[in-house]
């Protein structure tokens, strides 16, 4: 069997969730850092593989490419024990994904882009500043989540639990204020405890 290959920009959180969850499923993949900060996206022989020019991509076979860090967990989980076997368990992580994506990525990823990563906050200032609400929005929803549940979905750890951790662990790299989220960080340290954890900055840990 091919050993899949994994698109990759290290700091990117999209990338570290494919990194955490191939990690802790013991599967071994080779990963190819992608400078999207030099235009490594933006090459035709990169589009050919994925045409909307974004990391991760992971190639699971030879000339087989799938994008988005949120369908990739959902093909890599499917039929273990990080993605539940019933329907209503897992329309729920589905929704978290969803949710993740669209109400919390948006804001609170883009502002540690912005801030961390080009080193721009000033520059960026006013967008900052529009993103900020929304962000705290999304941590909030998380947080009356977490106060009566332990991860996300079913009380056991799944690829909802580490699709919202990959940007709400570094949260405060992009300004935002965790301390004001007990339940969160509680979780955030549950997350931490799971076996064959690595760090978002860690190339690569795979232990037979």
């Amino acid at each position: 069997m091919e050993m899949m290959r994994l698109y990759d920009f290290l700091p990117s959180g999209n990338g570290y969730k494919i990194r955490l969850l191939l990690t802790q499923m013991g599967m071994p993949f080779e990963r190819v850092e992608m400078n999207i900060l030099q235009g490594a996206t933006r090459t035709p022989e990169f589009l050919s593989k994925n045409p909307n020019g974004k990391i991760p991509v992971l190639e699971i076979e030879t000339g087989k490419y799938l994008a988005e860090s949120n369908a990739i967990l959902v093909y890599l989980s499917e039929g273990t024990e990080f993605l539940p076997y019933d329907r209503f368990l897992k329309a729920q992580v589905l929704q978290w994904l969803f949710f993740e994506q669209y109400s919390h990525e948006p804001f609170i990823a883009t502002s540690r882009f912005w801030i961390s990563i080009l080193g721009k906050a000033e520059e960026y200032c006013l967008a900052l500043e529009q993103k900020r609400e929304p962000g705290y929005a999304a941590l909030k929803v998380m947080e009356n989540h977490l106060m009566s549940h332990n991860f996300f979905v079913g009380e056991r750890y799944t690829i909802a639990d580490i699709a919202l951790f990959a940007y709400t662990h570094v949260a405060d790299e992009g300004g935002f204020d965790l301390t004001k989220f007990p339940a969160i960080q509680a979780w955030i340290e549950r997350v931490k405890f799971q076996p064959r954890y690595i760090s978002i900055m860690q190339e690569y840990s795979f232990v037979d």
